[in-house]
């Protein structure tokens, strides 16, 4: 069967969640609803998404106004945890029946003395701790002593932080490489980030040098099947990096959501067919994990207004879908990811307007969907909605 759509633009707003799933008391994250508690605390702006249906999705957002532009829905997580991996691998088909180990009391001793070891000096921190937060309490010793900073979240991560004038970018991922080989391949953690900043004691700031360290996928996933069958397959944002690199044909590295929106445009010039599949992480990096209400909600709305610039340049055999991998509400007292629903937003010229595609029971769904339209399935997880979105016969 014939693709019904030649190409597929996939935009993952990293954390945009709408609310709590059905067992986030099991995780902490009672009353989480990032989109839902930004919008009854900030006024926010956002015609393209709601028009899209993203009001019928968050009653905080105001009384929904004309029947939405393409399809609308959400998306439950059916794999355990909460993280960025968890949530791409299962967009890709992939459903984790358990969880990557945390560590809410750092990292035990064996694992800190091989890791110093393997770099060849002492190491500050090992706590769970706000990324900002640690570099301002920790950021002045690691200046006067060299000594990276270890820290971790309610997430299976270790990271580590060190001044670009200190420890240079090279250097820090050789470290994030040691504690890999220890931790990721050993002990099964789900991801390393080098976290670099630069800046003085009072005044420090992270670059845009991080790099994530993530595990292999155990199977292969959408992305490998594409690759495989002659699909085209670009990576914008850290798509790479949550995929190890595997399937993947083009890679488009990006500083900011900006320059993420940027990079997307400039795909949808260069690749006339396949999928490009971008993470937008600045919701999650710069005012998730910071609680940053106001800051979260300005990008929302910088995002909607790039997404309306977008959308006309879609061709006619396009499918975009806006969707979201976890959520992480900045009206909390925590800092850390949080267990919800995301949105799940198609628009096409060939798309159905007004179609609800209701609540799907896990995120493989959209692998199933986007297996389905390129004849690369079926996955082992998910059910496609690819039908709902266009007749088999249009």
């Amino acid at each position: 069967m014939a693709v019904r759509f030649e190409r597929i633009i996939a935009i993952v707003l990293d954390s945009v969640g709408i609310g709590e799933l059905p067992d986030a008391a099991r995780y902490g994250d009672q009353g989480s609803d990032t989109l839902g508690n930004i919008a009854r605390q900030v006024p926010l702006h956002l015609p393209t998404l709601r028009h899209l249906g993203l009001d019928r999705l968050v009653p905080a957002l105001g009384v929904a106004v004309g029947a939405p532009a393409g399809a609308w829905g959400r998306m439950a997580e059916a794999s355990a945890g909460k993280d960025s991996v968890t949530g791409h691998w299962e967009m890709a088909g992939i459903v984790l029946d358990r969880a990557f180990p945390t560590f809410p009391q750092g990292f035990p001793p064996a694992v800190m003395d091989a890791f110093t070891r393997g770099i060849g000096r002492p190491a500050l921190g090992n706590v769970v701790a706000s990324g900002t937060e640690i570099i301002a309490r920790l950021g002045e010793e690691h200046m006067r002593t060299g000594a990276p900073i270890v820290y971790t979240s309610a997430d299976s991560v270790f990271q580590i932080a060190a001044h670009e004038d200190v420890v240079p970018v090279a250097e820090l991922y050789r470290y994030c490489e040691v504690a890999f080989d220890i931790v990721g391949r050993g002990m099964g953690v789900g991801r390393v980030i080098a976290r670099p900043f630069v800046g003085s004691p009072g005044a420090f700031r992270r670059t845009a040098n991080r790099h994530d360290y993530a595990l292999t996928p155990p199977v292969d996933t959408l992305l490998d099947l594409m690759t495989a069958a002659g699909h085209p397959v670009v990576a914008v944002g850290k798509i790479k990096d949550l995929f190890a690199g595997r399937g993947i044909a083009r890679h488009l590295p990006t500083a900011s959501d900006d320059e993420g929106m940027d990079r997307i445009d400039e795909a949808m010039r260069d690749v006339p067919r396949g999928l490009i599949w971008a993470n937008l992480v600045d919701f999650d990096a710069l005012y998730g994990h910071r609680n940053d209400v106001d800051g979260y909600a300005r990008n929302l709305e910088r995002f909607d207004a790039r997404l309306a610039d977008l959308l006309p340049h879609l061709r006619e055999s396009d499918l975009l879908v806006v969707t979201a991998d976890h959520g992480n509400d900045p009206t909390t007292p925590s800092t850390d990811h949080s267990r919800e629903y995301v949105p799940l937003l198609a628009t096409g010229a060939r798309v159905a307007p007004g179609v609800s595609l209701g609540t799907r029971q896990t995120f493989a769904d959209l692998g199933q969907t986007m297996a389905a339209n390129f004849g690369v399935g079926p996955l082992a997880h998910g059910t496609s909605f690819l039908d709902a979105l266009v007749p088999a016969s249009a």
